[in-house]
């Protein structure tokens, strides 16, 4: 067993900060075959990671915990023997990890970003500060912000005082939607039908954009919305999704740990962005 490392988890633990063994290249631990995928519904809180009977811990992120009987216990008993190194739960203690990848993103950070306390990593630094967040990666090159429902590695206590979120790292993840072409849905004639309500065109629209929810590998939040976008761009303006179609996009971002608040507040911005 690897003890440093636990004893490194248990020592965060008892200052409240909820931890995770990571195994080589960062990643966590297999979940339970039941969970994998977050099939079970997993919620965005580590105390309620789903409501399955499969031997907590479990998915990843919401797995943190601070109970010692769960680090210590037969669940995690394997993982300590092969950690390689100790994750934690930023967004699980209110703080935002702002992730710079390399020297130049730090650069940008120290002109565009108010200080705050700093941890060296292997190729940059970790900016943490007080106030949760959504999680994004690649925000801008090299920048990925880990907060909610998001762990990051713990790499020490780090220097330098702790201060809080600023507009400007929450601005970061606030993307401006592209310009939406106006479009003029053409009046039938002769008893034809807008192409819009031409059954193969639609049922491809949306399983397109279900499978590119279901295929988002990080970023979720973003993905979603931008689908949810694009959907309502194509063919939200002359009636002819329905509620069957929307409730499959909202399945397909639940499926991926997204919550039935996040989806409807997703597509709500959508067509506020679209004026609809």
């Amino acid at each position: 067993m690897n003890t440093h490392l636990l004893t490194a988890a248990l020592d965060l633990a008892d200052r409240a900060v909820p931890v995770l063994p990571l195994r080589a290249g960062k990643v966590p631990f297999g979940n339970c075959p039941a969970c994998r995928g977050n099939a079970c519904g997993g919620r965005p809180n580590m105390k309620t990671p789903g409501p399955c009977d499969c031997p907590r811990p479990c998915h990843a992120w919401a797995a943190a915990t601070t109970d010692h009987d769960t680090l210590t216990g037969p669940a995690w008993a394997t993982a300590w023997k092969q950690a390689a190194a100790v994750a934690w739960y930023p967004g699980g203690i209110g703080l935002t990890v702002v992730d710079l990848d390399h020297a130049d993103a730090v650069a940008w950070a120290r002109r565009a970003l108010p200080a705050t306390r700093t941890v060296a990593t292997t190729r940059g630094e970790h900016w943490i500060y007080r106030g949760a967040m959504p999680s994004v990666n690649a925000v801008r090159d090299g920048v990925d912000i880990k907060s909610t429902m998001v762990y990051a590695r713990w790499l020490g206590p780090g220097t330098g005082t702790m201060t809080a979120l600023p507009d400007a790292v929450q601005a970061l993840i606030v993307k401006k939607p592209s310009p939406v072409r106006p479009v003029a849905v053409p009046v039938p004639t002769g008893g034809g039908e807008c192409r819009h309500r031409i059954p193969a065109y639609l049922e491809r629209g949306i399983s397109m954009a279900e499978q590119r929810i279901a295929e988002a590998a990080s970023g979720v939040h973003a993905t979603v919305y931008r689908t949810f976008l694009a959907v309502l761009s194509a063919h939200g303006r002359c009636g002819c999704l329905t509620d069957a179609h929307a409730s499959r996009l909202f399945a397909a971002a639940q499926a991926k740990g997204e919550s039935s608040r996040h989806c409807v507040d997703a597509w709500s911005n959508a067509r506020t962005a679209l004026g609809m």
